[in-house]
């Protein structure tokens, strides 16, 4: 259950940017995008995104610069189709739990979707943490809302587990997703030390049930 994965990934941004790209021609107009996607990817990691150009790209993927115009007509163009996938994602996942009532099982249900899906499109997750500021403003200014929203959403389930520990729901919040933001920007790190997404989701789990029902102590 996933969102958007290694493979729909490319039919979704073929279908919601219809209107800017011109190829019709399905296959290969899907095969280009993901070599556009991952030349971006690479070089925003070599380079750096602010210093790559369409020229870089062009050499990267084999495409010529008409070419590469059939997709994109910018880099903020490129830059706002990732976002807007991160973003997609990311506000589809708490919808596939919405049935769950019990709010410790949902919070677990959400951190784990969360982890996982951003295993699944790592560089998309990490391309908007570290470069959102090479998006236009009013990106910026929606990517910054869509993180927000789901902090929000965990803060309003956290409000509902019974005799949690006092304290701010919105600030327990914010520390469940920089755990998972941890996951996805610092991955060296945990594949250095062979750690798994399971062993991860699992051990964020552990945190997150241990802190909202620890028991109560009284002053």
């Amino acid at each position: 259950m996933t969102p958007l994965d290694g493979v729909n990934i490319w039919a979704y941004l073929l279908d919601r940017y219809a209107d800017r790209i011109t190829v019709k021609r399905r296959k290969p107009a899907l095969e280009n995008l993901e070599k556009i996607f991952n030349a971006t990817f690479k070089l925003a990691n070599e380079v750096g995104f602010r210093a790559m150009n369409l020229r870089d790209l062009c050499g990267e993927t084999g495409l010529s610069m008409g070419g590469l115009y059939g997709y994109i007509a910018s880099k903020d163009q490129l830059a706002e189709m990732i976002e807007d996938v991160v973003r997609h994602a990311t506000l589809e996942v708490p919808k596939m739990f919405a049935e769950l009532r019990e709010p410790l099982d949902k919070l677990e249900a959400l951190i784990r979707a969360s982890i996982y899906v951003s295993e699944i499109l790592q560089p998309w997750f990490y391309f908007v943490f570290m470069d959102t500021r090479v998006l236009q403003a009013a990106q910026r200014s929606t990517a910054k809302e869509a993180e927000l929203h789901v902090q929000s959403l965990f803060a309003a389930i956290i409000e509902q587990v019974p005799e949690r520990p006092a304290g701010g729901a919105e600030l327990v919040a914010a520390h469940i997703v920089a755990t998972f933001q941890d996951w996805y920007v610092k991955r060296w790190k945990y594949r250095a030390a062979d750690i798994s997404p399971d062993r991860f989701a699992d051990s964020a789990v552990r945190m997150m049930r241990g802190y909202l029902t620890a028991p109560v102590i009284a002053a």
